[in-house]
């Protein structure tokens, strides 16, 4: 059965996976960010891609890696629009065409955006939807977009329809992090601390034609923070209000586009509350955790599927 590699080498995240159409195998390792830091800058993210990816190119090599790769691909840009760039993600992108032009293999860029809906789509037993229109909600580190998405080709392409006006539902959860004195990036401690909570409190977020804005709800976290308020009530309102947001511009995206299946990508997605509460609000499709935080299996699988296309017309 032939194989791919693909690499992904955003601003958090070092990954390279493998995909032979039906299996396929991830390892990501995070970058290090200073803690009471936000992120890194662009040249030092990716000092580090340039360092790790050796390693993390062996330790993909256990994971069962076939000996015979046919073709390489990798994620070159944050979204497929014009002018969308990232420095970081050269890291990956050389790599891959490094080692494509050595073997004399085909080469596929893709952006980070169409990976993450990949990945979402394979890991989820839905592959079905990389050949038919649906919704898809990128909720992220930097992105909180709502799309529409279409095949184009063996790919996908995406059109934001809706998402944040502002900062994105990743930045408001790391700043309510670092306010709190929480690790970097502090999805999975603020999901395990809402939990907790015991005052749950939380804010209608304005939603119009699917678009709302959360710096309102950065205001009153750090009010609340200011006066004590208890770090799990905190994190509480912080996810409650983004998740009614998000059902919200999902409801009128849904009304715009009715009957179509929605799907979540991205490192928020896999937050605990927002599953729950976005399964049962529409049957909302999700990854496991696994594979809604930055990995490259999404570039993989397109890779494979772009490759197995050229193939047939060769």
């Amino acid at each position: 059965m032939p194989a791919v590699l693909g690499l992904d080498t955003s601003n958090y995240t070092t990954s390279a996976a493998w995909f032979d159409g039906t299996r396929g195998e991830n390892v990501g390792r995070l970058l290090e960010v200073p803690q009471g830091s936000l992120g890194l800058r662009q040249s030092e993210a990716l000092f580090q891609h340039v360092k790790r990816l050796p390693e993390i190119l062996s330790a993909l090599k256990e994971t069962g890696l076939p000996d015979t790769l046919d073709a390489f691909g990798a994620s070159t840009r944050p979204r497929e629009v014009e002018g969308s760039y990232m420095p970081c993600f050269l890291a990956g992108a050389s790599q891959g065409q490094g080692m494509a032009s050595v073997l004399a293999r085909s080469f596929y860029p893709c952006s980070h955006q169409q990976g993450h809906i990949a990945a979402a789509a394979w890991s989820a037993g839905r592959m079905d939807l990389l050949d038919r229109p649906h919704l898809v909600w990128h909720l992220s580190g930097g992105t909180t977009e709502l799309l529409y998405a279409q095949p184009e080709g063996v790919s996908v392409r995406a059109e934001a329809i809706g998402g944040t006006t502002d900062i994105s539902a990743g930045q408001l959860i790391d700043r309510t992090g670092k306010r709190l004195g929480l690790a970097f990036p502090a999805g999975k401690a603020v999901d395990a601390l809402s939990l907790q909570a015991k005052k749950r409190e939380s804010f209608s977020v304005k939603v119009r034609a699917c678009e709302f804005s959360l710096s309102g709800i950065e205001n009153k976290m750090n009010a609340l923070a200011q006066d004590g308020a208890a770090a799990e009530d905190i994190c509480w309102y912080v996810l409650e209000c983004i998740i009614r947001a998000v059902e919200t511009a999902t409801k009128q995206a849904l009304e715009r586009y009715p009957g179509l299946p929605v799907l979540c990508a991205g490192g928020v997605a896999s937050n605990a509350l927002l599953r729950q509460r976005m399964t049962r609000a529409c049957e909302a499709v999700f990854a496991p955790p696994r594979f809604s935080t930055d990995n490259a299996m999404g570039v993989a699988v397109l890779t494979w599927r772009q490759h197995q296309e050229e193939q047939k017309h060769d």
